[in-house]
Formats: C-alpha cells, sequence, structure tokens
C-alpha cells in the first residue's frame, strides 16, 4: 500500500477560481513597495493676505521721539507697531513730509539717515501698498520705520529734500511698483527702460510677456525701439 500523498489539483485548492487583481489593487501594491511613492497633491493657489502690524505690548516703554512727534501731530498717525526690538510709526501720507522733518531735527530722533526705501505689495487689500521708510540714527544708533498706506491711484510725497539718499531709492519703487511718488526732482525708471510697460515686482504682474518681445540682450532692446518706431509710422 502506497502512503506517498499526492499534491492538491487547482481545483481542489481553490487557485482555480482565483480573480486576478483590479487597478485599485495593483495600485495599492506598488504604493506599498519601498522606494515607491506618491507625486504629492497640487495645492490650490493662496492669495497673500496683509500681514496683521502687531501692537506694542501695554508695559512697554515708548520712545521719547514718539510720544513727542505724537503731541506735535496728533492726527499724523494711523498706529504704532513694535516687533522684535523695531518701532514702526503708519503715518498718513499728507502728513509724511511734517512727520520726517520732526524726527530729523528732534534731539531725541536725529534720524540723519534714510537707508532704505521699500514697498510691500497686498493687491486683495483696498489700499494694496505699504511703503516703507527705514531710517537710523547715527548719534544715537537705533533705528525707526515710518509706513504709508496708499491705492494705485494714490500719491506719496518726496522725502528727497528731507534725505537726499532716498532720491535712488524712490525712483525704484516708482519703477517697480508704481507708486506714485510726487515733488520728486527727477521721477524717471532707474532699472526699467522708459519705454517698459508695468511694474514688475508687483503680484499681479504676468510672469511671462509676449514671446516677440522677450528681452536677452542689447539687440533686443534695440528691436523693440524699431518696432515702436514702425508702429508710431504707420
Amino acid at each position: 500500500m502506497n502512503n506517498e500523498q499526492k499534491p492538491p489539483t487547482p481545483e481542489a485548492s481553490g487557485a482555480g477560481s482565483a480573480q486576478p487583481p483590479n487597478n485599485d489593487q495593483r495600485q495599492a501594491t506598488a504604493s506599498a513597495k519601498p522606494g515607491v511613492t506618491k507625486p504629492p497633491a497640487k495645492k490650490a493657489p493662496v492669495t497673500p493676505t496683509s500681514p496683521t502690524d502687531p501692537a506694542p505690548p501695554e508695559d512697554l516703554e515708548v520712545p521719547s521721539f514718539i510720544t513727542a512727534l505724537q503731541a506735535a501731530y496728533p492726527n499724523a498717525i494711523e498706529q504704532l507697531s513694535y516687533w522684535v526690538g523695531d518701532w514702526t510709526v503708519i503715518v498718513v501720507p499728507e502728513h509724511l513730509i511734517a512727520v520726517s522733518e520732526f524726527l530729523k531735527d528732534a534731539p531725541d530722533g536725529g534720524f540723519d539717515l534714510c537707508s532704505d526705501v521699500t514697498v510691500s505689495d497686498w493687491p486683495a487689500r483696498p489700499k494694496r501698498f505699504d511703503v516703507v521708510y527705514c531710517l537710523y540714527s547715527t548719534q544715537h544708533r537705533y533705528r525707526v520705520r515710518l509706513k504709508v498706506r496708499t491705492d494705485e491711484n494714490g500719491a506719496v510725497p518726496s522725502v528727497s529734500d528731507v534725505w537726499p539718499a532716498a532720491n535712488w531709492l524712490e525712483r525704484e519703487v516708482y519703477d517697480m511698483f508704481g507708486v506714485n511718488i510726487t515733488g520728486h526732482p527727477d521721477r524717471r525708471r532707474i532699472l526699467m527702460p522708459e519705454e517698459w510697460q508695468g511694474y514688475p515686482q508687483r503680484k499681479d504682474y504676468p510672469l511671462e510677456g509676449p514671446g516677440e518681445l522677450l528681452m536677452e540682450g542689447p539687440q533686443d532692446w534695440l528691436r523693440l525701439r524699431n518696432l515702436d518706431a514702425e508702429n508710431e509710422g504707420e
């Protein structure tokens, strides 16, 4: 008598009734393999919102030049802000020159240097532009920032008569953002050619333009000028 056991047949083991894996099962198996990762899902574009200017702590002593400024021009200051050791005075644009002269000449101020003028653009806000003036006192060795808010049609007076160093900085503000700097002695573009259309650092500025106007070298500027001349002659 032969006691050898025979291997089970496919019918007995149920192998013949097995179904091939579907697409979901294949994808699950593939994702379980080491080294195989799924591409990250695309995120919807986020519209930047204006940050909140942090108010100074209640127990923080306000510098004497700011309290003197508040007393001299009570209607000029919209808000005081304080962050990481620096004060920001948000000023009504119409009072910018008076406030600038006060801070430069005040004995406990002495902000004799305008080290930078820059802009933050928040398109979703009615007054989309924050024009920021970074001031420094070489005598007292401390800083303060002035900030004015304006829209595309608003006007910001030039402070170049108060701080001559602001001259070229304000030209860059006009060139890159289109902020209307009034009373400037030489309001021309400083980085882009005069015939350039638009303001490149606005957040809604297109990242690509018409192919025939891409500027890659000096010859392209000449070609653009020739194209303008031809259009004017038509």
